[in-house]
C-alpha cells in the first residue's frame, strides 16, 4: 500500500503509464494493475497493433513474479519489549564519526526483529533518510553474532534473526558524517555538532513512533555545552543523559553542542542557544537580543497560546557547519554566517530563518495538514497543503519579523518586491504548473539544482503561497473595514492550550471552514484558484489590496543589496535574464529572456563585455549605457572550451524590484506589519 507496486507487473510502458495516470492512490493502482492490466493491455494492442507485435513471440521473456512486499501499517500499541537503550560517543570530531550502541529489550519468544531507519522526515517533505551514512553494522544477544540482512523492497529495513532464549538484541553502528561539503550537510566540526537522532537510530516497526519508549544517552568532547528540548538533562562529566521519552519526541528534538556556546533567557518559557565557530562570533548586543524576546512575544500574541512547555531555539554562527533550518515543536535548528550577531543590521537580509521556524510550532507541528502527519517514519507523507504549512508561515514570518523589529521593515518589504517580481516576470513556468504542483517538488526534485528553474518551478508554495496568504488576509479586512485579518485566521485555526504539543491535523475542507468562520466568501474557489490551478494572473492583487505596488529602479532594494553583498554576485535576473558570479560564471538563468534567447546558459563565463575583460562593475556599466543606446551588447562567453561571441538585444537599464505605497499616509500593508504587543 505504501510503495511503487508498478514494479510487481510485467507490461509493456505504454499500459503502465496509462494506468498510473488514474488518480495517484496507491493502493487503488496497485488494484487496478493486477486486476484490470490484461483489459487495457488488450484494449491498447487495439487501438495501436503494431505495438503489439514488438517482439516476435518465439523470443526468450521472463514473466514478472507477484512480489510479496506489503508491510503493515503500524499499530497504535507500545512497543512491548520496554525501553531501548541509546547510546552514542559523538566525541571523534576530528574524524566526524558518531558511535552508536543501541538496545533492544525482546518480548519473550521472538524469533525476528524488524529495525528501521526513519525514512519519511518530518519537515523535510520527502524520503531523507541518511541511510547511506549509516555502516560498520553488526547485531549481538548473548554474546554471539547474529545473522541480519536488509529487505531488497526496503532498504531502511533490517530483519535480525534472534536466537532462542535472547531476552535483548544489542545493535553497533556508525554513523559517518560527511566531512566535505558534496559528500552531504557536515554536522560535525571540531568546534560543534548537529546529532539528529533520526540519523542515527533504529526503531522496532508495527507501532507507532509516540508508543516506543527511548532512555537516550550521549558523550561529547571534554567541555561542550550540549542544547536540546529533551527534558531531565543530567550530566556526569562528558555524558549527558535524559529521562526516557517517546522516539517521536526524541526525533523532534535534536541537539546542538559546541565548544563555545551562550545561553538567553527571552521570557516565555523560550530561550536562544548558540554555538559558534570561536567566542567572538556569540557577541550579542543587548539592544538585539531584546528583538530575539519581542519576536516570540509577537509570535505568542499572534497566536493567543504557545503550543509548547518550553522552546529552544537553537542557533549555529558558522560556515564550517552545514545551513539549516529546520522546525520542531519545541526547537528549531537555525544556522547563520558566523559573523551575523555581532554585525546584526549588515546581515539583517539573513535573519528570516528564525523567524519562520519558531512559527512552525504553530503551523506544521500543532497543526498538521492531515497527509503530513504520519505513525512512523515510514509511512510515506502527502505533501499537498504545504502551501498552508509552508505558504502561511512564510507569510506569518515575514510578518513577525516586522512587527517585532528581528528585521527592518524596509528589509521585508524587500522581500515582497522579490516575491512580486519574481511572479509577475521570473516564473513563466507559471503557465504550465500550478502552485499545489509545487509541493511534490521535495519529492520530485529532492531539492536539488534546476537548469531552468524559471520555466521548471521550485518549492513555490512557500513564496506564492505567502502572497496568496496576504490577498486573503486584505479580503478579511476589506470585507470587516478592518475588524478583522488573517490574525483572527490564526489564532482561531492554529491556537492550542497552553502547553499542548500534540498534534491535530487538517484538511482543505477545514482551513476553507476556518476562514469562513473569520469572514464569509467563496474561499474555496479562491484556494482552488490561486493555489491548484496553473496559469494564473501573477499574485499581486494582495499588495495592491495593502496599499503598495510593485516598481522598478535602477538600485537594488535592501533585501536584494544584501544578498548580492554577502554572496558577491551580480544580479541581472530582471535585465538581462541572468545572474553572475564574481568571476562572470552564470549561476541561473531566465527562461525565454534575452540572455537565454542568446544562447547563454547556466555555467557559461563571460569573459568580455563589448571588447572590454569581464568585471562586475564593466557588466554593470553596459547594461546601464544600454538604457540610451539600440546597439546590442556584446559579450565573450566561454562554455567548455569554446568561445562564442554573443550579442544581447537588451535597451531597458538596471531593474530592480521595489514596492511602494499608491497614496499618502498609513496603507494597508504598514498596518499588517505594525506591532502588536506595544
Amino acid at each position: 500500500m505504501r510503495r511503487a507496486l508498478a514494479r510487481s507487473v510485467g507490461t509493456e510502458k505504454p499500459l503502465v503509464e496509462a494506468i498510473l495516470a488514474l488518480p495517484p492512490m496507491a493502493f487503488q493502482r496497485s488494484v487496478m494493475i493486477k486486476r484490470f492490466a490484461p483489459l487495457a493491455f488488450a484494449a491498447l494492442a487495439a487501438q495501436h497493433p503494431a505495438a503489439a507485435q514488438i517482439r516476435p513471440e518465439s523470443n526468450s521473456a521472463p514473466t514478472a513474479p507477484s512480489l510479496d512486499d506489503s508491510t503493515p501499517l503500524p499499530q497504535d500499541t507500545p512497543w512491548p519489549g520496554g525501553t531501548i537503550g541509546l547510546n552514542i560517543d559523538a566525541t571523534d570530531t576530528r574524524r566526524g564519526i558518531y558511535s552508536v550502541t543501541q538496545t533492544f529489550p525482546l518480548p519473550a519468544g521472538t524469533r525476528q526483529l524488524n529495525l528501521l531507519l526513519p525514512e519519511w522526515l518530518p519537515g523535510k517533505h520527502a524520503a531523507r533518510g541518511a541511510i547511506n551514512l549509516l555502516s560498520n553494522i553488526r547485531f549481538t544477544a548473548n554474546g554471539e553474532t547474529l545473522t541480519w540482512s536488509r529487505d531488497p523492497y526496503d532498504v531502511f529495513r533490517f530483519r535480525v534473526e534472534v536466537p532462542d532464549g535472547a531476552s535483548e538484541v544489542v545493535a553497533t553502528f556508525v554513523h559517518t558524517s560527511p566531512v566535505t561539503g558534496s559528500e552531504g550537510r557536515i554536522t560535525m566540526t571540531q568546534e560543534m555538532l548537529n546529532l539528529q537522532w533520526e540519523q542515527m537510530s533504529l526503531y522496532p516497526e508495527g507501532h507507532y513512533v509516540r508508543r516506543i519508549a527511548v532512555q537516550p544517552i550521549v558523550t561529547v568532547p571534554e567541555g561542550w555545552q550540549v542544547f536540546t528540548a529533551l527534558d531531565g538533562q543530567r550530566r556526569s562529566g562528558n555524558t549527558v543523559r535524559w529521562e526516557p521519552t517517546d522516539y517521536e519526541t526524541l526525533v523532534d528534538s535534536p541537539i546542538f553542542a559546541g565548544a563555545y556556546s551562550k545561553q538567553w533567557e527571552l521570557g516565555e518559557g523560550v530561550r536562544l542557544d548558540a554555538v559558534a565557530d570561536a567566542p567572538k562570533y556569540l557577541d550579542l548586543a543587548p539592544e538585539n537580543a531584546t528583538k530575539f524576546t519581542a519576536l516570540a512575544e509577537e509570535a505568542i500574541a499572534l497566536f493567543g497560546s504557545r503550543p509548547f512547555d518550553h522552546y529552544n531555539i537553537l542557533l549555529a554562527m558558522t560556515d564550517r557547519m552545514g545551513g539549516i533550518g529546520l522546525e520542531h515543536h519545541r526547537s528549531s535548528e537555525n544556522q547563520y554566517e558566523p559573523e551575523a550577531l555581532m554585525k546584526w543590521d549588515e546581515f539583517d537580509w539573513d535573519h528570516n530563518v528564525v523567524s519562520h521556524e519558531i512559527v512552525h510550532s504553530w503551523n506544521g507541528k500543532y497543526r498538521r495538514p492531515v497527509g503530513l502527519w504520519t505513525p512512523d517514519y515510514r509511512t510515506p507523507m502527502d505533501d499537498t497543503l504545504l502551501w498552508v504549512y509552508e505558504g502561511q508561515t512564510q507569510f506569518w514570518g515575514w510578518v513577525l519579523a516586522a512587527r517585532s523589529g528581528f528585521q527592518s521593515k524596509d528589509t521585508i518589504l524587500g522581500n515582497f518586491a522579490n516575491a512580486v517580481a519574481n511572479y509577475s516576470e521570473g516564473q513563466p513556468g507559471r503557465a504550465w504548473r500550478s502552485v499545489q504542483d509545487t509541493t511534490y517538488d521535495p519529492i520530485i526534485n529532492s531539492r536539488a539544482p534546476l537548469p531552468y528553474s524559471s520555466l521548471q518551478r521550485s518549492e513555490d508554495y512557500y513564496v506564492e503561497g505567502a502572497l496568496t496568504w496576504l490577498e486573503a488576509d486584505q479580503i478579511i479586512r476589506n470585507g470587516t473595514r478592518g475588524r478583522r485579518g488573517l490574525d483572527d485566521f490564526a489564532k482561531v485555526f492554529f491556537g492550542s492550550a497552553d502547553g499542548d504539543y500534540g498534534e491535530k491535523t487538517y484538511d482543505f475542507d477545514e482551513v476553507v471552514a476556518a476562514l469562513n468562520g473569520i469572514y464569509e466568501y467563496d474561499w474555496a474557489t479562491f484556494l482552488d484558484t490561486r493555489l491548484r490551478q496553473p496559469n494564473q494572473p501573477a499574485p499581486t492583487r494582495g499588495l495592491e489590496m495593502a496599499g503598495y505596488e510593485l516598481v522598478w529602479k535602477d538600485e537594488p532594494n535592501p533585501y536584494a543589496k544584501g544578498r548580492m553583498q554577502y554572496s558577491n554576485y551580480l544580479d541581472l535576473f530582471y535585465s538581462l535574464g541572468i545572474n553572475l558570479s564574481s568571476e562572470g560564471t552564470v549561476t541561473s538563468t531566465l527562461y525565454d529572456g534575452p540572455a537565454f534567447d542568446a544562447g547563454i546558459v547556466n555555467g557559461a563565463q563571460i569573459v568580455a563585455v563589448n571588447g572590454d575583460a569581464y568585471s562586475t562593475d564593466t557588466m554593470r556599466d553596459a547594461v546601464t549605457a544600454a538604457k540610451e543606446s539600440d546597439d546590442p551588447i556584446e559579450l565573450l562567453v566561454k562554455r567548455g572550451e569554446r568561445y562564442d561571441t554573443v550579442t544581447v538585444d537588451y535597451s531597458g537599464g538596471l531593474r530592480y524590484p521595489w514596492i511602494e505605497p499608491t497614496g499618502d499616509g498609513e496603507q494597508g500593508l504598514d498596518r499588517l506589519l505594525a506591532s502588536r504587543i506595544k
